[in-house]
């Protein structure tokens, strides 16, 4: 980098490029996010109980 102020002047030049989503775009990504938060920890419950139950059954029957 030999010209610090070139470098500024890039930078402000890509930054006018950027296209931020709308406030609806947002709202939708942080919906989509939370639905699969449920979804994952609901899943994650299911898969827990399922193990829980068979390891009480390998354990029942080996004492």
């Amino acid at each position: 980098m030999k010209n610090p102020l070139k470098f500024i002047q890039d930078v402000k030049q890509e930054a006018f490029k950027v296209t931020w989503p709308t406030a609806k775009e947002t709202v939708q990504g942080a919906l989509m996010v939370f639905a699969m938060a449920v979804l994952a920890s609901l899943f994650f419950l299911l898969l827990d109980q399922v193990l829980k139950f068979f390891l009480d059954i390998i354990l029942k029957v080996s004492l």
